[in-house]
């Protein structure tokens, strides 16, 4: 009983803050909802017996938000002073989100340490979760586990290429140029008379 009350509470939950991601006008915002949206999953995951895969949600996914928000605070130039003077009429949503999260943890807890989660999910052996995780993803999904890796390294690659700035009177680096130096040219051996140095 107590699986079944989390399991709806948690996919309610997610689903009603995901669409309040799209749904809310201020950016802020949804990226708080994002953030519920995120430990909601990792509550499902928990329920599931994924221990491992709710910890990894929360702690990239959910620490990567708070980067995101940062981004977004930077682009879009948000004004703090008005953020700041309508603090007071958010009090109420922030504390009913708090409510929910806490709400959210005190299930999912009281699940997992009862031992229900052990009903939902059974294995033959005594390998951890951490070890299953491993075996899935290093031999059935290994070439999608390389692919995903190439796709970022190319994202990543375009990135660059996209927001490089190609400015006048800015002095570059030449690979060939340097790999290519020899002593005669990289030296240059000048015979200064005496009293005629620089600091003469």
């Amino acid at each position: 009983m107590l699986v079944t009350i989390s399991f709806y509470l948690l996919a309610f939950v997610a689903i009603a803050s995901a669409l309040m991601v799209v749904l809310a006008r201020n950016p802020v915002h949804s990226v708080m909802f994002l953030i519920t949206v995120f430990f909601s999953a990792a509550g499902l995951f928990i329920l599931m017996g994924a221990e491992f895969l709710a910890l990894l949600l929360v702690m990239v996914y959910v620490g990567a938000v708070a980067v995101l928000f940062l981004f977004v605070v930077m682009m879009l130039d948000v004004d703090f002073a008005e953020l700041k003077a309508g603090f007071i009429q958010y009090v109420p949503i922030g504390l009913i989100l708090a409510i929910i999260l806490l709400a959210e943890i005190i299930l999912v807890g009281a699940t997992y340490f009862t031992g229900a989660t052990k009903e939902l999910v059974k294995y033959d052996d005594d390998k951890t979760n951490l070890e299953r995780f491993g075996e899935v993803l290093y031999t059935d999904y290994a070439f999608f586990f390389e692919a995903a890796g190439l796709i970022l390294l190319v994202a990543l690659v375009g990135a660059v290429v996209l927001t490089l700035q190609h400015r006048d009177g800015v002095r570059k680096q030449d690979a060939n140029e340097q790999i290519a130096r020899t002593r005669e040219t990289a030296i240059e051996m000048v015979d200064i008379e005496s009293g005629k140095g620089v600091g003469s």
